[in-house]
């Protein structure tokens, strides 16, 4: 498995990225699977595929230099700030259940599980859960493809297909502002639904993620 170290991007770069990974994969007919890590600078606001953006208050983000970007996937809206997200690009054939969207998303997050069990965290899958009336912000609804501790949502992916090919990406929750997810989605939210990896263990930072990440990848 081919493995991309983290870096820092703007929103429009990162998916950029993950788009020219899908591309390219599909053009040279890719085995390898790619793992890749990535921060966000500034912050951003990315949107689910097929999203309305009528919520977002587009001058006060102007005013918060927050950026915003359209994903390839799916989904509600995620506000990346204080967090590490992964990519994953591989062809359907090369996961046992590639062909199932479901099982799909769990094999591949074996390997986040597999990570964070080295740090003492143990993750398993979210039920369906579905939010009561419309949300905005994706970390509000679980599903059987995020990943939960204690019941609480630490991370949520999303993927698209194309040609034979799967991208997933998602979201690992480091930390969080209340107050700023309060003043970018104009909705109840219920912060005891979703939980951060400072929550779960203070003494947790972000390089240990990454590099359990990483050794997870290279075993």
């Amino acid at each position: 498995m081919k493995f991309i170290p983290y870096e820092v991007n703007t929103g429009i770069n990162n998916m950029q990225t993950d788009l020219d990974l899908l591309s390219n994969a599909i053009k040279f007919s890719a085995r390898e699977p790619v793992f890749r890590l990535y921060g966000w600078k500034p912050y951003c606001v990315s949107l689910g595929r097929n999203q309305k953006d009528n919520f977002l208050d587009k001058n006060l983000l102007k005013e918060l230099n927050i950026d915003v970007v359209r994903r390839l996937t799916g989904g509600r809206a995620l506000l990346h700030a204080d967090e590490i997200t992964y990519s994953f690009v591989c062809p359907v054939n090369f996961l046992r259940g590639g062909e199932n969207v479901i099982t799909s998303y769990k094999e591949i997050s074996q390997i986040l599980i597999e990570a964070f069990s080295k740090l003492s965290v143990n993750l398993d899958f979210g039920g369906q859960k579905k939010a009561c009336g419309h949300k905005d912000y994706c970390m509000l609804v679980s599903t059987g493809a995020d990943l939960c501790f204690e019941g609480k949502k630490l991370i949520g992916s999303a993927q698209f297909r194309k040609e034979g090919y799967i991208l997933q990406h998602g979201s690992i929750l480091y930390d969080y502002d209340k107050n700023l997810l309060k003043k970018i989605f104009p909705e109840n939210i219920d912060f005891e639904s979703i939980i951060s990896v400072k929550e779960i263990n203070p003494e947790i930072s972000k390089n240990d993620i990454i590099e359990v990440l990483c050794n997870t990848i290279k075993q």
